[in-house]
């Protein structure tokens, strides 16, 4: 079968090597010159543990196989990694009541070694924390995401596959023998495959729109939520990850770590229209004040405006969380087209776990 995946971000390139591993065909669309240019590179790079989201949901189940994968995946193939664990904390008696929600959902969902933990018990581990409760989830880690795409690229190369950068997909028809597909660049034309899968990130919709006979109702909005990052200039004093109670649209801003060392916060939640990823200096101030209600001891004048990234999100401001949505053929009733909309956090930890389901559906 020869499979056209669109889209070479993280959950595009897994499912181009899971494709490829099966014996397939593989080739990988991507409208940019090189491989997670989009939302893939712009993200947290954390290994989420999977304890916020409601446990028949999709997010819940490849975020938790999706890890556990992940972490085999980067033992095996040499990609930086680290499992730092995490705290999710609890300023205030209402913010208590958060967490201890998401200690529930997640022993429900059975994340491994899930503890909630009081005081002095915080202060041992991160001794800068200032709250009264916290959620440890020693499973959650850091992933250079780059190195981890590379290596994707790798098998799928390995496997016989390969990706046509500066290739616009503008539209999808079916046929009697598969696939055609329109492609735009510097070598427009068509082509015709026997499957396809949509992972296109942000310009998933639009894709969707431009699939002839794909039933207009099916196709989801796109509400962007942009989140934007600002460095600590400073030596990092936290050795785990450090998340607030959650807020509308996102998990709050976080201490996020990376492998080199450096320490920055974010991301926040500002809804938009237009894609655009500067990041305005002005927002430091609400940053401090949120950051300061878990670490006082912020001085002032040491964030830095870093970078932005754009969360594809099927929900706006104000209404609950809306799931992964994997449109497959079951689903839609075109044969051997799946769509995949809203893949935003834990994307990139769920990247493998989907990558498995896309072909199990490709092939059924």
């Amino acid at each position: 079968m020869q499979v056209l995946i669109i889209g070479a971000g993280v959950v595009g390139l897994a499912v181009a090597r899971a494709a490829a591993l099966a014996g397939h065909e593989v080739i990988v669309a991507e409208a940019e010159t090189g491989i997670g240019s989009g939302i893939s590179s712009r993200n947290s790079e954390v290994v989420h543990g999977g304890m916020y989201y409601p446990a028949d949901s999709l997010r819940a189940r490849h975020c938790i196989r999706g890890r556990r994968m992940l972490y085999d995946f980067c033992a095996s193939h040499g990609v930086p990694h680290r499992r730092c664990g995490k705290l999710i904390v609890a300023t205030s008696v209402a913010e208590l009541a958060k967490i201890e929600s998401i200690h529930k959902q997640g022993l429900l969902n059975g994340v491994e070694d899930l503890a909630l933990i009081y005081g002095n018990e915080v202060t041992r581990l991160e001794p800068a924390l200032a709250c009264i409760a916290a959620v440890h989830s020693p499973h959650t880690g850091i992933v250079d995401s780059h190195a981890l795409m590379l290596a994707l690229q790798g098998e799928l190369e390995d496997g016989g596959g390969a990706i046509a950068f500066g290739t616009h997909i503008e539209g999808l028809a079916p046929t009697p023998t598969g696939w055609e597909i329109r492609f735009g660049g510097q070598e427009a034309g068509t082509l015709t495959v026997d499957a396809v899968v949509n992972s296109a990130g942000l310009a998933a919709p639009a894709l969707a729109r431009a699939t002839a006979g794909y039933p207009p109702e099916r196709i989801p909005r796109l509400v962007m939520a942009k989140g934007n990052y600002f460095g600590f200039a400073g030596r990092p004093v936290f050795r785990r990850l450090i998340y607030p109670a959650p807020v509308d649209g996102g998990l709050g801003i976080h201490v996020t770590l990376d492998l080199a060392g450096r320490m920055r916060f974010g991301p926040d939640v500002e809804w938009i229209d237009e894609e655009n990823y500067d990041v305005d200096p002005g927002r430091a101030q609400s940053f401090y004040a949120r950051i300061r209600s878990y670490w006082p001891g912020l001085p002032d004048g040491t964030l830095v405006p870093d970078y932005a990234g754009i969360r594809p999100k099927l929900s706006g401001p104000g209404e609950p969380p809306v799931d992964f949505r994997i449109d497959t053929p079951a689903a839609h009733g075109l044969p051997r087209l799946v769509h995949l909309f809203g893949i935003e956090s834990p994307g990139l930890t769920s990247a493998l776990s989907i990558a498995e389901d896309v072909i199990a559906a490709l092939q059924d």
